[in-house]
């Protein structure tokens, strides 16, 4: 079990808050990694791996023609697979990631190219307004190293975008109790 898992379920316990995960070059190791928390059930709706590019549309609801133009390894996709698995499994957060673990180039993308994102209360569908978050990594290092790299990374994502809406909800109840000023 990693710190991130353990203060992700930490922080949503504390929030009343869920978390869905949608995986594809991950394959499942998100979700075992915050499963592996003692009382994770209490945040953790379900998770789905789209491994195949078909299945981020078909069970997510990526944009058809985004993975036709573009391929599943990029930014907007992956906002779209965490916006859409937040929706589809009813969770206030969504995760995701997608990219090239190896030992192969996939979509014109060399090895340890990753997106990470995070979709959550506030953002806009497409994950792109405020609650909503893409992160562009390249990582070194082998297959098994750069999945577990992308695994902490999205976890962190989460957790730093958890305490960012927590700060945001405190200034505007502060701004409101104030008389707006």
């Amino acid at each position: 079990m990693s710190s991130e898992a353990a203060d992700v379920v930490r922080l949503l316990t504390v929030r009343g808050g869920t978390v869905a995960v949608a995986e594809s070059l991950t394959g499942g190791l998100v979700a075992a990694e915050i499963t592996s928390v003692p009382g994770a059930s209490k945040v953790f709706r379900g998770s789905v791996t789209a491994y195949a590019t078909e299945l981020k549309h078909r069970l997510l609801g990526v944009d058809a023609s985004l993975l036709a133009a573009r391929g599943a390894v990029d930014p907007q996709v992956a906002a779209e697979m965490a916006a859409g698995v937040r929706t589809a499994l009813g969770a206030d957060w969504g995760i995701a990631t997608t990219g090239v673990a190896g030992p192969d180039p996939q979509d014109g993308q060399p090895v340890g190219t990753v997106f990470v994102a995070v979709h959550g209360p506030g953002s806009a569908a497409d994950g792109s307004a405020s609650g909503g978050k893409v992160e562009a990594l390249r990582l070194n290092g082998d297959r098994a190293e750069i999945r577990m790299e992308s695994v902490r990374s999205v976890l962190a994502l989460l957790v730093e975008e958890i305490a960012s809406e927590q700060t945001g909800n405190e200034r505007a109840q502060d701004t409101e109790r104030n008389g707006g000023f």
